[in-house]
């Protein structure tokens, strides 16, 4: 079972129903026991880092999810969930994250292009990453966001060229993914992720 993390912060639905098409078992929980319980887990979101991160310690999902990770249980943050992920967040001031991969989400600083960072980039691999099976080297994925990961290249899987090398795709090396586009709105490409 996959436990999509519910902290009233975006796309839960969406994600819920590109893992109901892929026939694969998925509950939307704040439930610790539920999470801690599941085979694997997902953090969506959309908004502001900041504010996804007070409204993980407001439903007491902050050790939660640092348990489930602890644990060895595969963990997939999606865009804000990406980005939680990380240490420090300077999205509206500094943020704590969950400091699950070293490093820090910063402002896009792109002045000849239109930000956010909306749209269809292609994705380009940098590290061995088990997310990226069957990806080929020419596919592309959806991005909607005005924040990146700065971060090791060692943490990055995959990248996109939006002026400057914008992180797609980050991991621990071990249990813990982040995807900065988005897989349940990126077709075949994002499915196969």
């Amino acid at each position: 079972m996959i436990a999509i993390i519910d902290y009233d912060a975006g796309n839960m639905k969406s994600v819920e129903k590109a893992f109901q098409y892929l026939n694969e078992d998925a509950v939307i929980t704040r439930d610790r026991k539920a999470i801690l319980g599941a085979d694997r887990v997902v953090l969506p979101g959309v908004g502001a880092f900041g504010d996804a991160m007070e409204r993980l310690h407001s439903y007491d999902l902050v050790e939660t999810i640092q348990d489930a990770v602890k644990s060895g249980k595969p963990f997939l943050g999606i865009c804000l969930g990406m980005q939680v992920i990380f240490s420090k967040g300077y999205e509206f001031g500094e943020t704590d994250g969950l400091g699950l991969i070293e490093g820090s989400v910063i402002k896009m600083d792109e002045p000849d292009l239109i930000i956010p960072h909306m749209g269809w980039n292609k994705l380009e691999k940098l590290n061995d990453c088990a997310l990226l099976n069957g990806i080929g080297d020419d596919e592309y994925v959806y991005f909607v966001h005005s924040y990146k990961a700065d971060c090791s290249e060692k943490n990055i899987a995959a990248f996109s060229t939006y002026g400057g090398r914008v992180p797609a795709l980050v991991y621990d090396g071990k249990y813990v993914y982040g995807a900065q586009f988005h897989p349940e709105k990126s077709g075949d490409t994002g499915l196969k992720v």
